[in-house]
Protein backbone atom coordinates (compact mmCIF):
# COMPACT_ATOMS: atom_id res chain seq x y z
CA UNK A 1 0.00 0.00 0.00
CA UNK A 2 1.02 3.63 -0.84
CA UNK A 3 1.49 6.71 1.08
CA UNK A 4 -1.50 6.79 3.62
CA UNK A 5 -3.42 10.40 3.17
CA UNK A 6 -6.59 9.61 5.09
CA UNK A 7 -7.05 7.15 8.17
CA UNK A 8 -10.49 6.83 9.76
CA UNK A 9 -10.68 4.98 13.25
CA UNK A 10 -13.74 4.42 15.47
CA UNK A 11 -15.43 7.31 13.48
CA UNK A 12 -18.99 7.83 15.37
CA UNK A 13 -21.40 10.54 14.44
CA UNK A 14 -24.57 10.97 16.41
CA UNK A 15 -27.10 13.16 16.00
CA UNK A 16 -30.56 14.34 17.86
CA UNK A 17 -33.57 13.19 16.13
CA UNK A 18 -36.07 16.18 15.45
CA UNK A 19 -34.26 19.13 17.04
CA UNK A 20 -31.15 20.98 15.74
CA UNK A 21 -28.42 21.63 18.07
CA UNK A 22 -28.25 19.68 21.05
CA UNK A 23 -31.44 20.08 22.88
CA UNK A 24 -31.82 21.33 25.84
CA UNK A 25 -29.49 23.36 28.43
CA UNK A 26 -30.13 20.14 30.72
CA UNK A 27 -28.34 18.12 28.25
CA UNK A 28 -25.65 20.33 27.43
CA UNK A 29 -24.82 20.86 30.96
CA UNK A 30 -24.62 16.88 31.34
CA UNK A 31 -22.03 16.48 28.40
CA UNK A 32 -20.02 18.83 29.81
CA UNK A 33 -20.16 17.63 33.60
CA UNK A 34 -19.16 14.13 31.83
CA UNK A 35 -16.61 15.34 29.47
CA UNK A 36 -14.66 17.20 32.24
CA UNK A 37 -14.70 14.21 34.50
CA UNK A 38 -13.29 12.10 31.58
CA UNK A 39 -16.12 9.94 30.70
CA UNK A 40 -18.44 9.22 27.70
CA UNK A 41 -21.26 11.33 26.53
CA UNK A 42 -24.52 9.86 28.57
CA UNK A 43 -26.61 10.22 26.05
CA UNK A 44 -24.42 8.28 23.05
CA UNK A 45 -25.08 5.26 24.94
CA UNK A 46 -28.81 5.78 24.14
CA UNK A 47 -28.51 6.35 20.53
CA UNK A 48 -30.55 3.90 18.17
CA UNK A 49 -29.10 1.93 14.91
CA UNK A 50 -29.58 4.73 12.12
CA UNK A 51 -31.82 2.48 10.42
CA UNK A 52 -34.05 4.74 8.52
CA UNK A 53 -37.09 2.02 8.17
CA UNK A 54 -37.34 1.41 11.77
CA UNK A 55 -39.85 3.17 14.24
CA UNK A 56 -37.55 6.14 16.23
CA UNK A 57 -37.14 4.36 19.85
CA UNK A 58 -34.86 6.97 21.12
CA UNK A 59 -34.01 10.71 20.64
CA UNK A 60 -30.72 9.96 19.67
CA UNK A 61 -29.65 7.77 16.57
CA UNK A 62 -26.28 6.90 15.51
CA UNK A 63 -25.44 7.98 11.34
CA UNK A 64 -22.34 6.63 11.93
CA UNK A 65 -20.73 4.48 14.43
CA UNK A 66 -17.19 2.69 14.35
CA UNK A 67 -16.16 3.33 10.61
CA UNK A 68 -13.25 2.13 10.10
CA UNK A 69 -10.76 2.09 6.83
CA UNK A 70 -7.66 3.60 5.30
CA UNK A 71 -7.01 5.31 2.12
CA UNK A 72 -3.41 5.45 0.08
CA UNK A 73 -2.42 8.29 -2.01
CA UNK A 74 -3.63 8.48 -5.51
CA UNK A 75 -6.53 5.92 -4.87
CA UNK A 76 -10.58 6.37 -5.78
CA UNK A 77 -12.74 5.11 -3.17
CA UNK A 78 -16.37 4.22 -4.52
CA UNK A 79 -18.14 4.87 -0.77
CA UNK A 80 -21.90 2.88 -1.90
CA UNK A 81 -24.66 2.31 0.14
CA UNK A 82 -28.53 2.50 0.31
CA UNK A 83 -30.14 6.01 0.99
CA UNK A 84 -30.14 7.22 4.57
CA UNK A 85 -26.33 4.61 4.98
CA UNK A 86 -24.88 7.41 5.99
CA UNK A 87 -22.23 8.32 2.92
CA UNK A 88 -23.38 12.03 2.94
CA UNK A 89 -22.61 12.43 6.74
CA UNK A 90 -19.34 10.46 6.43
CA UNK A 91 -18.23 12.85 3.61
CA UNK A 92 -19.45 15.82 5.89
CA UNK A 93 -17.13 14.87 8.65
CA UNK A 94 -13.91 14.05 6.35
CA UNK A 95 -14.99 17.58 4.88
CA UNK A 96 -14.72 19.06 8.73
CA UNK A 97 -18.13 20.69 8.24
CA UNK A 98 -19.18 18.39 10.75
CA UNK A 99 -17.58 17.37 13.98
CA UNK A 100 -17.60 13.28 14.82
CA UNK A 101 -19.07 12.72 18.37
CA UNK A 102 -16.08 10.44 18.89
CA UNK A 103 -13.20 8.71 16.97
CA UNK A 104 -10.20 10.25 14.65
CA UNK A 105 -9.65 10.96 11.42
CA UNK A 106 -5.99 11.87 9.95
CA UNK A 107 -5.92 14.28 6.70
CA UNK A 108 -2.82 14.78 5.24
CA UNK A 109 -2.99 17.37 2.87
CA UNK A 110 -5.90 20.16 1.17
CA UNK A 111 -9.21 18.99 0.77
CA UNK A 112 -11.75 20.03 -1.83
CA UNK A 113 -15.42 19.21 -1.48
CA UNK A 114 -18.37 18.72 -3.82
CA UNK A 115 -21.01 17.53 -1.68
CA UNK A 116 -24.29 19.24 -2.42
CA UNK A 117 -25.19 22.18 -5.64
CA UNK A 118 -23.76 25.32 -3.88
CA UNK A 119 -21.62 24.43 -1.53
CA UNK A 120 -18.76 26.80 -0.77
CA UNK A 121 -19.79 29.35 -3.50
CA UNK A 122 -21.41 32.58 -2.64
CA UNK A 123 -25.08 33.69 -4.37
CA UNK A 124 -24.33 37.15 -4.60
CA UNK A 125 -20.90 37.17 -5.91
CA UNK A 126 -20.31 36.35 -9.72
CA UNK A 127 -18.45 33.06 -11.32
CA UNK A 128 -15.33 34.91 -11.61
CA UNK A 129 -15.32 36.18 -7.98
CA UNK A 130 -16.45 32.33 -6.23
CA UNK A 131 -13.26 31.00 -8.35
CA UNK A 132 -10.93 33.38 -6.71
CA UNK A 133 -12.75 33.07 -3.22
CA UNK A 134 -12.48 29.08 -3.14
CA UNK A 135 -8.74 29.51 -4.30
CA UNK A 136 -7.85 31.97 -1.30
CA UNK A 137 -9.80 29.57 0.97
CA UNK A 138 -7.65 26.53 0.07
CA UNK A 139 -4.72 28.79 0.60
CA UNK A 140 -3.51 29.47 -3.43
CA UNK A 141 -2.22 32.95 -4.15
CA UNK A 142 -3.31 35.05 -6.87
CA UNK A 143 -1.45 34.14 -9.11
CA UNK A 144 -1.51 30.64 -9.04
CA UNK A 145 -5.60 30.72 -9.32
CA UNK A 146 -5.36 33.29 -12.09
CA UNK A 147 -3.02 30.27 -14.03
CA UNK A 148 -5.97 27.50 -13.94
CA UNK A 149 -8.60 29.83 -14.47
CA UNK A 150 -8.93 29.80 -17.87
CA UNK A 151 -8.88 25.87 -17.71
CA UNK A 152 -11.64 26.17 -14.59
CA UNK A 153 -14.12 28.10 -17.21
CA UNK A 154 -13.77 26.27 -20.19
CA UNK A 155 -14.41 23.11 -18.67
CA UNK A 156 -17.44 24.87 -16.68
CA UNK A 157 -18.73 25.68 -20.36
CA UNK A 158 -19.85 29.07 -18.27
CA UNK A 159 -17.53 31.62 -20.26
CA UNK A 160 -20.14 33.64 -21.46
CA UNK A 161 -21.97 34.19 -17.33
CA UNK A 162 -18.76 34.23 -16.20
CA UNK A 163 -19.15 37.43 -14.43
CA UNK A 164 -22.88 37.13 -13.53
CA UNK A 165 -23.98 36.15 -9.91
CA UNK A 166 -23.95 32.88 -9.58
CA UNK A 167 -27.52 32.90 -7.97
CA UNK A 168 -29.09 33.26 -11.41
CA UNK A 169 -26.79 30.33 -12.99
CA UNK A 170 -29.04 26.90 -13.11
CA UNK A 171 -28.11 23.98 -10.89
CA UNK A 172 -26.70 22.25 -13.72
CA UNK A 173 -24.25 25.45 -14.32
CA UNK A 174 -23.64 25.76 -10.78
CA UNK A 175 -22.38 22.36 -10.69
CA UNK A 176 -20.50 22.37 -13.49
CA UNK A 177 -18.57 25.62 -12.38
CA UNK A 178 -18.34 23.93 -8.23
CA UNK A 179 -16.71 20.78 -9.88
CA UNK A 180 -13.68 22.79 -12.35
CA UNK A 181 -13.17 24.83 -9.19
CA UNK A 182 -12.95 21.62 -7.16
CA UNK A 183 -10.39 20.03 -9.83
CA UNK A 184 -8.45 21.99 -11.15
CA UNK A 185 -7.30 24.30 -7.83
CA UNK A 186 -5.40 20.88 -7.57
CA UNK A 187 -6.24 19.45 -3.85
CA UNK A 188 -4.56 16.48 -2.72
CA UNK A 189 -8.09 15.16 -1.96
CA UNK A 190 -11.51 15.46 -3.77
CA UNK A 191 -14.14 14.30 -2.77
CA UNK A 192 -17.18 14.07 -4.76
CA UNK A 193 -21.06 13.59 -3.48
CA UNK A 194 -23.82 12.46 -5.76
CA UNK A 195 -24.08 16.25 -7.17
CA UNK A 196 -22.53 15.06 -10.62
CA UNK A 197 -26.11 13.82 -11.27
CA UNK A 198 -27.63 17.09 -11.44
CA UNK A 199 -25.74 17.72 -14.53
CA UNK A 200 -26.04 16.27 -18.40
CA UNK A 201 -24.59 13.16 -19.81
CA UNK A 202 -21.64 14.85 -21.35
CA UNK A 203 -20.23 16.82 -18.20
CA UNK A 204 -20.94 13.44 -16.65
CA UNK A 205 -18.42 12.16 -18.72
CA UNK A 206 -15.96 14.75 -18.40
CA UNK A 207 -16.25 14.98 -14.93
CA UNK A 208 -15.48 11.25 -14.32
CA UNK A 209 -12.45 11.45 -17.15
CA UNK A 210 -11.13 14.03 -14.77
CA UNK A 211 -11.39 12.24 -11.60
CA UNK A 212 -9.75 9.14 -13.70
CA UNK A 213 -7.07 11.96 -14.54
CA UNK A 214 -6.22 14.02 -11.54
CA UNK A 215 -5.39 10.57 -9.39
CA UNK A 216 -3.53 8.60 -12.67
CA UNK A 217 -1.48 11.01 -13.83
CA UNK A 218 -1.51 13.83 -10.87
CA UNK A 219 -1.15 11.02 -7.98
CA UNK A 220 -4.76 12.91 -5.90
CA UNK A 221 -6.95 10.49 -3.71
CA UNK A 222 -10.22 10.94 -4.53
CA UNK A 223 -13.80 9.87 -2.70
CA UNK A 224 -16.96 9.56 -4.62
CA UNK A 225 -19.96 8.42 -3.90
CA UNK A 226 -22.72 7.57 -6.10
CA UNK A 227 -25.41 5.56 -6.68
CA UNK A 228 -24.52 4.59 -10.39
CA UNK A 229 -22.82 1.51 -9.83
CA UNK A 230 -21.37 1.23 -13.29
CA UNK A 231 -19.77 4.46 -13.10
CA UNK A 232 -18.40 3.18 -9.40
CA UNK A 233 -16.54 0.64 -10.81
CA UNK A 234 -15.33 2.24 -13.79
CA UNK A 235 -13.58 4.68 -11.82
CA UNK A 236 -13.16 3.01 -8.36
CA UNK A 237 -10.35 0.97 -7.19
CA UNK A 238 -11.54 0.21 -3.58
CA UNK A 239 -14.70 0.97 -2.31
CA UNK A 240 -16.93 0.93 1.27
CA UNK A 241 -20.18 -0.36 1.69
CA UNK A 242 -22.30 1.77 4.37
CA UNK A 243 -25.24 0.23 5.92
CA UNK A 244 -27.15 1.75 8.58
CA UNK A 245 -24.05 3.86 9.41
CA UNK A 246 -21.40 0.82 9.81
CA UNK A 247 -19.25 -0.80 7.41
CA UNK A 248 -20.59 -3.69 5.78
CA UNK A 249 -18.13 -4.49 3.24
CA UNK A 250 -14.23 -2.58 2.40
CA UNK A 251 -11.65 -3.69 -0.30
CA UNK A 252 -11.97 -4.62 -3.89
CA UNK A 253 -14.75 -2.44 -5.56
CA UNK A 254 -16.21 -5.61 -8.11
CA UNK A 255 -16.79 -7.19 -4.53
CA UNK A 256 -17.65 -4.54 -2.84
CA UNK A 257 -20.38 -3.82 -5.43
CA UNK A 258 -21.45 -7.90 -5.58
CA UNK A 259 -22.15 -7.64 -1.49
CA UNK A 260 -24.28 -4.32 -1.84
CA UNK A 261 -25.85 -5.77 -4.87
CA UNK A 262 -26.74 -9.50 -2.66
CA UNK A 263 -27.62 -7.11 0.46
CA UNK A 264 -30.17 -5.23 -2.03
CA UNK A 265 -31.50 -9.22 -2.86
CA UNK A 266 -31.99 -10.35 0.28
CA UNK A 267 -33.27 -7.50 2.28
CA UNK A 268 -35.32 -5.02 -0.38
CA UNK A 269 -35.30 -5.70 -3.74
CA UNK A 270 -36.26 -9.46 -4.45
CA UNK A 271 -39.90 -9.49 -4.92
CA UNK A 272 -41.79 -12.92 -4.92
CA UNK A 273 -45.59 -13.06 -6.13
CA UNK A 274 -48.17 -15.78 -7.34
CA UNK A 275 -48.72 -19.27 -6.40
CA UNK A 276 -45.21 -20.02 -4.79
CA UNK A 277 -44.60 -22.15 -7.95
CA UNK A 278 -40.69 -21.06 -8.32
CA UNK A 279 -39.11 -22.75 -5.55
CA UNK A 280 -35.15 -21.59 -6.31
CA UNK A 281 -33.35 -20.01 -8.94
CA UNK A 282 -29.30 -20.16 -9.54
CA UNK A 283 -26.91 -19.11 -12.31
CA UNK A 284 -24.67 -20.67 -13.93
CA UNK A 285 -21.78 -19.25 -16.08
CA UNK A 286 -18.20 -20.64 -17.52
CA UNK A 287 -15.68 -19.18 -15.29
CA UNK A 288 -15.18 -16.92 -12.80
CA UNK A 289 -16.43 -13.71 -14.88
CA UNK A 290 -19.06 -13.38 -17.30
CA UNK A 291 -17.30 -11.62 -20.54
CA UNK A 292 -18.71 -9.26 -23.17
CA UNK A 293 -20.69 -12.52 -25.81
CA UNK A 294 -19.94 -15.16 -23.17
CA UNK A 295 -22.48 -17.56 -22.40
CA UNK A 296 -24.70 -17.87 -19.18
CA UNK A 297 -27.49 -20.23 -18.03
CA UNK A 298 -30.10 -20.08 -16.07
CA UNK A 299 -31.68 -22.76 -14.31
CA UNK A 300 -35.12 -22.51 -12.14
CA UNK A 301 -36.66 -25.20 -10.16
CA UNK A 302 -40.74 -25.53 -9.53
CA UNK A 303 -42.92 -27.37 -7.33
CA UNK A 304 -46.67 -26.89 -7.94
CA UNK A 305 -50.23 -29.08 -6.94
CA UNK A 306 -51.80 -27.54 -10.30
CA UNK A 307 -51.04 -29.50 -13.50
CA UNK A 308 -50.02 -27.01 -16.37
CA UNK A 309 -50.26 -28.88 -19.89
CA UNK A 310 -48.19 -26.31 -21.61
CA UNK A 311 -45.39 -24.54 -18.73
CA UNK A 312 -44.05 -20.87 -19.96
CA UNK A 313 -41.12 -19.65 -18.68
CA UNK A 314 -40.25 -16.00 -19.23
CA UNK A 315 -36.72 -14.54 -18.54
CA UNK A 316 -36.03 -10.86 -18.70
CA UNK A 317 -32.60 -9.34 -18.28
CA UNK A 318 -32.06 -6.35 -17.04
CA UNK A 319 -29.96 -3.07 -16.06
CA UNK A 320 -29.38 -1.55 -12.53
CA UNK A 321 -31.29 0.87 -13.99
CA UNK A 322 -34.48 -1.49 -14.45
CA UNK A 323 -34.26 -1.33 -18.42
CA UNK A 324 -34.86 -4.81 -20.19
CA UNK A 325 -31.81 -5.71 -21.92
CA UNK A 326 -33.13 -9.15 -23.53
CA UNK A 327 -36.42 -10.41 -22.94
CA UNK A 328 -37.65 -14.57 -23.72
CA UNK A 329 -39.58 -17.01 -23.03
CA UNK A 330 -40.04 -20.55 -24.96
CA UNK A 331 -43.57 -19.94 -26.23
CA UNK A 332 -42.86 -17.15 -28.02
CA UNK A 333 -39.06 -16.95 -29.19
CA UNK A 334 -38.23 -20.75 -29.36
CA UNK A 335 -39.74 -24.15 -30.51
CA UNK A 336 -39.10 -25.49 -27.36
CA UNK A 337 -42.01 -26.81 -25.11
CA UNK A 338 -41.86 -27.46 -21.85
CA UNK A 339 -44.61 -30.36 -21.31
CA UNK A 340 -45.32 -31.24 -17.69
CA UNK A 341 -47.77 -34.09 -18.51
CA UNK A 342 -46.83 -36.15 -15.40
CA UNK A 343 -45.65 -34.04 -12.97
CA UNK A 344 -45.32 -30.31 -12.19
CA UNK A 345 -41.90 -30.67 -10.21
CA UNK A 346 -38.55 -30.23 -11.76
CA UNK A 347 -36.30 -27.99 -13.51
CA UNK A 348 -35.87 -26.11 -16.59
CA UNK A 349 -32.44 -25.35 -17.95
CA UNK A 350 -32.20 -22.55 -20.26
CA UNK A 351 -28.76 -21.78 -22.15
CA UNK A 352 -28.03 -18.37 -23.52
CA UNK A 353 -25.06 -19.03 -26.22
CA UNK A 354 -23.86 -15.41 -26.32
CA UNK A 355 -24.99 -12.13 -24.19
CA UNK A 356 -24.14 -8.94 -25.85
CA UNK A 357 -24.23 -7.12 -22.82
CA UNK A 358 -21.58 -4.71 -21.56
CA UNK A 359 -19.52 -4.36 -18.34
CA UNK A 360 -21.95 -3.77 -15.12
CA UNK A 361 -24.18 -5.17 -13.20
CA UNK A 362 -27.79 -7.42 -14.32
CA UNK A 363 -30.55 -8.58 -12.47
CA UNK A 364 -33.23 -11.03 -14.01
CA UNK A 365 -37.04 -11.58 -13.52
CA UNK A 366 -38.70 -14.86 -13.79
CA UNK A 367 -41.85 -15.68 -14.94
CA UNK A 368 -43.81 -18.97 -14.96
CA UNK A 369 -47.32 -19.57 -16.12
CA UNK A 370 -49.41 -21.56 -18.63
CA UNK A 371 -49.38 -18.98 -21.75
CA UNK A 372 -52.03 -16.59 -20.74
CA UNK A 373 -51.80 -15.65 -17.38
CA UNK A 374 -48.28 -15.23 -15.31
CA UNK A 375 -48.98 -17.85 -12.45
CA UNK A 376 -45.73 -17.07 -10.54
CA UNK A 377 -43.05 -14.38 -10.80
CA UNK A 378 -39.92 -13.44 -9.22
CA UNK A 379 -38.49 -9.93 -9.81
CA UNK A 380 -34.53 -9.28 -8.95
CA UNK A 381 -34.50 -13.21 -8.62
CA UNK A 382 -30.80 -13.56 -9.32
CA UNK A 383 -27.89 -10.80 -9.91
CA UNK A 384 -24.68 -11.19 -12.23
CA UNK A 385 -22.06 -8.77 -13.45
CA UNK A 386 -20.46 -8.32 -16.50
CA UNK A 387 -16.66 -7.11 -16.59
CA UNK A 388 -14.79 -5.65 -18.68
CA UNK A 389 -13.36 -7.19 -22.04
CA UNK A 390 -11.33 -5.42 -25.04
CA UNK A 391 -14.30 -6.23 -27.37
CA UNK A 392 -16.67 -4.59 -25.74
CA UNK A 393 -14.88 -1.51 -25.56
CA UNK A 394 -15.77 -1.39 -29.63
CA UNK A 395 -19.53 -2.05 -29.20
CA UNK A 396 -21.91 0.51 -30.08
CA UNK A 397 -24.46 1.83 -27.70
CA UNK A 398 -27.00 1.17 -30.23
CA UNK A 399 -25.96 -2.18 -30.46
CA UNK A 400 -25.75 -2.79 -26.90
CA UNK A 401 -29.91 -1.78 -26.56
CA UNK A 402 -31.08 -4.10 -29.67
CA UNK A 403 -29.29 -7.22 -27.80
CA UNK A 404 -28.29 -8.95 -30.80
CA UNK A 405 -28.57 -12.36 -28.82
CA UNK A 406 -29.93 -15.08 -31.74
CA UNK A 407 -33.04 -16.07 -29.89
CA UNK A 408 -33.19 -19.40 -32.34
CA UNK A 409 -29.93 -20.32 -30.49
CA UNK A 410 -31.07 -20.39 -26.99
CA UNK A 411 -32.02 -23.75 -25.71
CA UNK A 412 -34.48 -24.79 -23.55
CA UNK A 413 -34.32 -27.71 -21.51
CA UNK A 414 -37.10 -29.37 -18.99
CA UNK A 415 -35.92 -32.01 -16.80
CA UNK A 416 -39.31 -33.59 -14.30
CA UNK A 417 -38.20 -34.88 -11.26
Amino acid sequence: MGNIIIEVENLSKLYRLGELGTGTLSHDLNRWWAKLRGKEDPYAKLGSVNDRAAKADSAYAWALQDINFKVAQGEVLGLIGRNGAGKSTLLKVLSRVTQPTRGQIRVKGRIASLLEVGTGFHPELTGRENIFLNGAIMGMTRAEIRRKFDEIVDFAGVSRYVDTPVKRYSSGMYVRLAFAVAAYLEPEILIVDEVLAVGDAEFQKKALGKMKNVSEQQGRTVLFVSHNLGAIEALCHKGVLLDKGTVRCAGDIHQTIMSYLTMNKVAENQTYRGDGVIRRAELQVDGEVIKYNSSLRVKVLFESDHHIKNLVLGIVIKDIYDTPMIAVNNKHYSNDRINAQETMKGTVVVDFPSLSLLPGEYKIDLFLGDGTIDIDVAENAMYFSVEESSFARTVNQLDYRLNKVFINEIKWNYKPE
